[in-house]
């Protein structure tokens, strides 16, 4: 039936499949090599490649393994983790010497899948101190919170967030449940009408970000998940007329190419996405020199304000 799943029928094939989930069985499309021969492949799997949030961890990723003798196997699953499982599934199938994928939120099925098969897997872009996966990145708590502290800081109090659905990604739930609790400790209701859900799109943004901040009601600053949904922040903004920093802040996430050099040049928390990359790809490359069933680092990458243009002093705080 694995060979050739068209033969089979439809109904008992599904019951197969489930039972094949469950117990976390993979096929070696690799038998014809050597009993215990390496494939000097790395799978990677991340939530996308259509932008630049990814861009540049992959790249630092792909170049310290490449400089090892790896061949890197690049998957993307478009933010659907059922589509991560499957992915996984086939990079375990042609038996990848390691695994490294984004973020710590993913399916039963690959957690499984992880604890079946027992090759060195990495998450990336994440850290948590109790996390139960190796990880190497930044924690996306602080990063929520830095960007929320310097809005409450420049005496903003009419706030607006623009971020992705949070479930199933931890990056997104995190950044936001940080920052929604420092600008509730700083006494500021945040107004249901400007929080707004858009997936990590420039146009979308900026489609949704027009109409938050069309009419006289509008936020003075908005805090948004990550560069992306930054710039199309910015582009609404522009389109509407609505000067920046003058009467709109707009501060992202990440610090992705481009962001410096935009007008106005956008404020950020910065993730060092290159360092990610290379410490990842380092930590990887020495577990599968010294295999280890029990492999696990949790290494914390430092975040940085990055205090540009596109935010200012309140005009409420000028005011007064």
């Amino acid at each position: 039936m694995m060979n050739h799943p068209d033969l089979v029928h439809p109904a008992t094939r599904k019951k197969v499949e489930l039972a094949v989930e469950k117990s976390g069985y993979i096929r070696n499309r690799a038998a014809q090599a050597m009993h215990g021969k390496r494939s000097a492949t790395i799978g990677l799997v991340v939530p996308t490649v259509a932008n630049t949030i990814f861009a540049e961890v992959v790249q630092a990723f792909n170049d310290t393994v490449s400089a090892q003798g790896f061949t890197l196997l690049l998957a993307s699953h478009g933010y659907d983790l059922d589509g991560e499982y499957r992915l996984v599934r086939k990079l375990l199938e042609h038996r990848v010497d390691a695994l490294a994928v984004v973020g710590l939120d993913h399916s039963a099925g690959t957690f499984r899948l992880i604890a079946e098969q027992r090759v060195p897997l990495l998450a990336l872009w994440n850290y948590l101190a109790d996390s139960t996966l190796p990880c190497i990145g930044v924690d996306n708590r602080e990063a929520g919170r830095l960007a929320a502290e310097h809005l409450v800081a420049l005496g903003h109090r009419r706030i607006g967030m623009v971020f992705p659905v949070t479930f199933d990604n931890d990056r997104a739930r995190d950044r936001k449940a940080a920052a929604t609790a420092v600008f509730r400790a700083a006494g500021i209701a945040l107004q249901d009408r400007w929080q707004v859900e858009v997936p990590y799109s420039i146009a979308q943004a900026k489609a949704a970000c027009l109409e938050l901040l069309a009419g006289e009601d509008r936020p003075s600053a908005l805090l948004c998940a990550n560069d992306v949904i930054a710039q199309g922040a910015i582009y609404a903004a522009a389109r509407l007329g609505i000067a920046i920093p003058a009467n709109l802040s707009v501060i992202g996430i990440g610090d992705f190419a481009g962001s410096a050099q935009m007008e106005p040049a956008l404020t950020t928390v910065r993730i060092p996405a290159r360092q990610i990359g290379i410490s990842a790809g380092q930590a990887i490359v020495a577990a599968i020199g010294q295999p280890d069933a029990d492999f696990m680092i949790r290494s914390r990458v430092e975040l940085e304000l990055i205090m540009r243009t596109s935010t200012g002093i309140a005009a409420e705080m000028i005011r007064r």
